[in-house]
């Protein structure tokens, strides 16, 4: 399963997802990506996002940025974006992603929402989270409001602090629905 995390610029917050999810589980079947709305081309990851990551243990020398592509967002199983605006524009892009297309903190929610109600049955992680993706309609009336995850882009190292322990805690709510054995670990 690709999952493709998506911010404006690639060089801030999705890259601090794309490198961190798989982290939290044990599967080999998860490809990770990312790109930007308005991804700037082969650039380094942001030296505030770069320091977050080291301190995780992620070396995030290798990361280059790029722009999202009607077909990069179609050839991905599961999108992640930050903020409705992008999700729109992800969407006008390549409309027929609408259903595969979410906030993280929005799947984080789904998925809290469908392991607290014992309504995973899928054998393995990848197709655990596409019943998430398939019956997110039936539980959205049941879940808080999507919280965006701000830009830390030009603000002080703070603002990444926030947007980094943001995508961790969305990945880690994510991984304790898919992956219960795995994320205990990954939230100590």
């Amino acid at each position: 399963m690709k999952v493709l995390f998506v911010c404006t610029g690639n060089i801030c917050r999705s890259p601090m997802g794309e490198l961190l999810f798989p982290h939290f589980f044990h599967t080999n079947g998860i490809e990770t990506d990312s790109a930007g709305t308005q991804g700037l081309v082969d650039s380094p990851i942001d030296p505030s996002s770069a320091k977050l990551m080291a301190l995780d243990g992620i070396d995030s020398s290798q990361f280059r940025s790029k722009r999202l592509t009607p077909q990069l967002a179609m050839s991905s199983d599961l999108i992640l974006c930050f903020t409705e605006h992008q999700r729109r524009k992800i969407v006008a892009l390549a409309p027929r992603v609408r259903s595969k297309t979410f906030l993280l903190s929005d799947f984080a929610n789904l998925c809290r929402y469908f392991g607290q109600n014992n309504l995973l049955h899928g054998s393995n992680v990848e197709d655990r989270m596409r019943e998430v993706m398939c019956n997110a309609s039936m539980a959205r009336r049941a879940l808080p409001e999507a919280e965006d995850i701000a830009d830390p882009y030009r603000k002080e190292f703070a603002a990444f602090q926030v947007a980094h322990d943001q995508i961790g805690y969305a990945i880690a709510d994510i991984a304790q629905a898919l992956e219960p054995s795995r994320a205990g670990h990954a939230t100590e």
